[in-house]
Parts: C-alpha cells; sequence; structure tokens
C-alpha cells in the first residue's frame, strides 16, 4: 500500500475549521479510499475516537489497578491495624500471626522477588494471545490470592501467598503500558498511564481510610480486621476480573477484517470492539502502525536487550519505585517514629493525604509531559527532587515538641512520586516502539518495570523494619539511614534521566530520532507519527503563543 504524506500542518489547521464530523462524512469519500489516497481525517475526528477509546479503556484499567494495587499492599497497613499497647488484645498482622517485623519484612519482598522474575514472560505471552484476556486473568488471580490471605495462620502462608501474587500479578503494569500502545501514539500514553496510575495513589488513600472502619469490625464472625480488609477487596477484585472479559476490547483489526479466532480461546466470550464503521478506519489511518505489525522473533528480542537506552530507564525506575513501594508500605511505621503517640485509626488517616498529595501532582505533570514529550527528563527530574527534599525535611526537620514538619516532608515525597513513574513508563514506550515495534514496547517496558522493582526488594527488605539498627534506633535518628539510603537511589535516578536526554539528543542525532520522523521499525508511516513530528518541545511553545496572540 503506497500513500502520499500530507503536509502536517494540514491536520493542524483543519482543526480551527471547526468541521462537525456529520459535514465530513457528507463530503467526504470513504476513509477507505482516503487511505489509499493519503488525505488526512481532520484532527476533530482524531481527538473524539481518542475520547471514545478513553471511555472504553481508561475507566476499567482505572478499577483494576485501584483493586490490584489495594490487595498488594494491604499488607503494610494490616501491621498497624488493632494494635494495642496490650500484646494480648492486639490484633495487628504480626500479634496474630506471631510474627516478627524481619518475618513481615521477608513477606514483602518475596512479593517483587516473582514479580521481578515473571514480569517479562507474562508481558512476552500478553503478544501471542488475546491482550483484554490476559489482563482479565491477572485481576482475577489477584482476587482470589486475595481473599485467601484473610486466612494466613503462620509466616509461612504470608510466604506463600505473597509468592503466589507476585506471580499471577507479574505483567500488569507494563502490559497495561502495552496495552495503551494498541490504541494510541506514544505521545498520548503518558497523560493516560497517569490517570489510571491514580488509581494506585486513591487506593492508597481510601485504603487507609477504609481500614479503620475494618477495624470497628475487629472479632466479627471471628475475623479480625486485617482479615476482613483482604477477604472483601478478594472477592470484589474476582468479580471485576470477570467482567472485564466483557468490557475491554481485544487488539484492534483492520476494517473490514474479522479478529482471528484462537483455538485455545473458544470458549473465553468475545468483547464488543471499541471503534465500528467510519471511527475505525479514521483509528486505522492514524495508528496503521498497529494494525500490519509482525510475528516477533528471538532475534527481535535480543535486539531489545542490547539496545544500550534500556538501561538509564532500568535505573530511573529503580530509584522512583523503591521510593514509591517504601513509602506506601511503611507510611504508618514511619508516622509512627514521627509521632509515637498515635494509635492505629489515626496512623490510618494520617496516611491519606500522602497519596492525595500524589495524585495532584500526576494530574498537574503528567499532561505536560505529553504536551511536552521531548522533554521527559525535566518532567522526572524536577518530581524527583521534590522527593529528595521531602525525604530530608522527614529525616531532620521539626523537633520533639513538633513532629509536623516531618509528617510535611512526607506529603512533600508523596508529591514528588506522582508523575515519576508513569513519565518513566511513557518514555519507555515512546523510544521503544518506533525503534523494535511490538515486541519492543512490551519487553521494554516489561525489563524496566520487572527489574526495576528490584528497588522494591530493596527497600522492603533491607531498609526500615528489615533494617534492625535502624528501626530501633532511638528518637528521631529511627529511619534516618533507610530515608537517607532512598535519596541516594533518587539521586540515581536523576542522573541517569539526565544522561539518557543527552544520549538521545546528541548521540541518536536531533532530527534523526526514529521516533522523531515517523519511521517505524517496520518501515510504516501513520498519520499520528507525522503528526508528532511538528511537536519539538518548548522550541514550538513561542511559536504557537504569537500565532494565538496575533488572531486574538
Amino acid at each position: 500500500m503506497t500513500s502520499s504524506i500530507q503536509d502536517p500542518h494540514a491536520a493542524v489547521e483543519g482543526s480551527n475549521k471547526q468541521t462537525s464530523s456529520s459535514d465530513v462524512e457528507e463530503h467526504s469519500p470513504r476513509l477507505s479510499d482516503d487511505v489509499e489516497s493519503g488525505s488526512v481525517p481532520d484532527v476533530a475526528s482524531i481527538e473524539r475516537i481518542y475520547r471514545k477509546l478513553d471511555f472504553r479503556i481508561i475507566p476499567a484499567f482505572w478499577v483494576l489497578y485501584f483493586l490490584c494495587s489495594a490487595i498488594r499492599s494491604n499488607v503494610g497497613l494490616a501491621q498497624t491495624m488493632n494494635l494495642s499497647d496490650n500484646p494480648a488484645e492486639s490484633h495487628d498482622l504480626g500479634s496474630v500471626l506471631n510474627l516478627t517485623p524481619h518475618q513481615i519484612s521477608t513477606g514483602l519482598a518475596l512479593f517483587y522477588v516473582c514479580y521481578v522474575v515473571f514480569d517479562l514472560p507474562s508481558n512476552l505471552v500478553m503478544t501471542r494471545l488475546s491482550p483484554h484476556v490476559w489482563m482479565s486473568r491477572i485481576v482475577i488471580s489477584v482476587g482470589i490470592i486475595g481473599s485467601c490471605m484473610a486466612a494466613m495462620k503462620a509466616a509461612w502462608s504470608l510466604y506463600l501467598l505473597r509468592l503466589l501474587l507476585g506471580i499471577v500479578i507479574a505483567g500488569m503494569w507494563p502490559g497495561m503500558a502495552y496495552y495503551l500502545t494498541l490504541f494510541y501514539p506514544p505521545s498520548r500514553t503518558g497523560k493516560r498511564i497517569g490517570q489510571y496510575f491514580t488509581a494506585a495513589q486513591v487506593s492508597a488513600a481510601v485504603v487507609g481510610l477504609v481500614s479503620a472502619g475494618f477495624q470497628e469490625m475487629d472479632g466479627d464472625l471471628g475475623l479480625v480486621g486485617f482479615q476482613w480488609m483482604f477477604l472483601v477487596y478478594g472477592v470484589i477484585t474476582i468479580a471485576v476480573g470477570i467482567v472485564l472479559l466483557w468490557w475491554l476490547p481485544d487488539r484492534p483489526t483492520p476494517p473490514g477484517e474479522e479478529p482471528p479466532t484462537s483455538k485455545y480461546l473458544r470458549w473465553i466470550p468475545r468483547s464488543p470492539p471499541a471503534l465500528t464503521g467510519r471511527d475505525a478506519e479514521i483509528h486505522y489511518h492514524d495508528l496503521k502502525r498497529v494494525y500490519h505489525r509482525s510475528q516477533w522473533t528471538l532475534r527481535d528480542l535480543m535486539n531489545v536487550f542490547l539496545d544500550w537506552r534500556l538501561w538509564p530507564l532500568l535505573i530511573m525506575y529503580f530509584g522512583v519505585v523503591g521510593v514509591g513501594i517504601g513509602v506506601q508500605n511503611y507510611s504508618t511505621m514511619i508516622i509512627k517514629a514521627i509521632n509515637p503517640n498515635l494509635n492505629g485509626v489515626q496512623l490510618s488517616l494520617l496516611s491519606a493525604p500522602i497519596w492525595i498529595m500524589d495524585l495532584i501532582a500526576i494530574l498537574l505533570v503528567t499532561p505536560l509531559s505529553d504536551r511536552f514529550h521531548h522533554h521527559r527528563a525535566l518532567f522526572f527530574s524536577i518530581p524527583a527532587c521534590f522527593q529528595i527534599l521531602g525525604l530530608l525535611l522527614t529525616t531532620y526537620a521539626g523537633t520533639e515538641s513538633n513532629s509536623w514538619p516531618r509528617y510535611g516532608g512526607l506529603l512533600i515525597v508523596g508529591f514528588g512520586l506522582g508523575p515519576t513513574v508513569p513519565i518513566t513508563m511513557t518514555w519507555t514506550t515512546e523510544i521503544f516502539q518506533p525503534r523494535h515495534g511490538e515486541v519492543g514496547v512490551a519487553a521494554a517496558s516489561a525489563v524496566v518495570s520487572g527489574l526495576g522493582n528490584l528497588g522494591s526488594i530493596l527497600t522492603t527488605y533491607a531498609l526500615y523494619s528489615g533494617w534492625a539498627s535502624d528501626s530501633n534506633a532511638p528518637g528521631r535518628a529511627k529511619y534516618r539511614k533507610s530515608n537517607l539510603v532512598m535519596v541516594g537511589i533518587l539521586c540515581a535516578s536523576i542522573l541517569s534521566a539526565v544522561i539518557m536526554q543527552l544520549l538521545v539528543r546528541y548521540v541518536d542525532g536531533r532530527g534523526n530520532n526514529a521516533g522523531n520522523n515517523g519511521d517505524e521499525a517496520d518501515g510504516i508511516v501513520d498519520g499520528a507519527a507525522r503528526r508528532e513530528t511538528q511537536q519539538r518541545g518548548f522550541e514550538g511553545l513561542g511559536s504557537g503563543v504569537f500565532r494565538f496572540l496575533k488572531k486574538k
């Protein structure tokens, strides 16, 4: 199929004509003919179909990520739920299961060991099978394991279930990023990853608040508070996973073609397509790269691993996800170290604002990182600096009689955490899709997420309650060394982001980047790739403002 490439400015100018979709349908030939002739759909129509995709995909991803994040992090809250000064009356996780702090840290870390090992295989399987079925499988499995956690009786059961949880949830986060690239061009994914990533922050806040209610259920029907929490979230997650089989759209197919039927998934219900008719044709024109995928080979996979761009991204992710998981799992314990007089309900309530700050930062920063997507390093590094500032305040600010400045430091950490993880994943897909195609996105996002979660193992196993001399330190020195280690890994992340930006710009060559000229790994050039050539970052901001003022 050949097509002439139209002036990309024509598409931008078309957005100012306020042409309705009905006018386009009346006065334009069918898009299947347009595709052959190389004409470009107007921007209003393109924006409309992506909003339609948003309605179908983003809320579903938000709900599944909320529930899976809750089940993954509930162990952290269970450490302080129904905690009492009288050990005989305590119904926290450690007291009920007779666990030491080090055993709990081991259980937390085991999850991430399996997550690291199985992230890549899960994502590669997803490229071969039906993506929406694989995502639903992950959610249902997480719900089953989460429900079983209500029956934990000893250390071995915590270890086993955390291992199984790591296996079944592996591939969820990078799989979601890969799934988005089947429907959106890379420059549009940052905001959307940020939108459903807010589920983790809302989950951390809401779960902290709701845990106060579960603590009031302590003893009902013979279950303690944290057992009710695990059971309720697990059952709801199973139900949502089943619904997703009918709701999430499967991989898009060219207009007029029937989706392939797998002999292994014949008994699975087929979800309705996300787009039909003219909308499907517009999407085909704008994102041709996802419709003309080739089956990847082992050599293609090795080329991804040998790409030097993978490793700075991995270090970036290592630092920010390690700090994020460390704060998420130990937020209530850090707050208790700041003020030892707080009870379990107060600790749960005070943990919620950290994640509200996180959510605010995501909503503010990720859309800007998409608008100026050639400056991802800047939008990553500034929030990472906020995290460093917050950790230093949490460690050194305030006095023995006034601990609130230290708590304020935790709020600043939460604000800085928000955009860094989605920006790292967005940058990964943006760099690897043009160079390596679909397998590049699947493998690179899985490696960055999987090996990057070694940072989570560090913060959950070796820091805080896993570092005996640090957790037993007196007064304001408690957790000081753990906080400073997290400052160190954040510095490494910032340095990696700066190096990545410089190498992509000057080693790859300005203007010769595969992602900038629209040349895909398989030689396909689509409408979205051509539009992205006009989005050079801050350089175009001044001229855009000038044109706006001139029209006024």
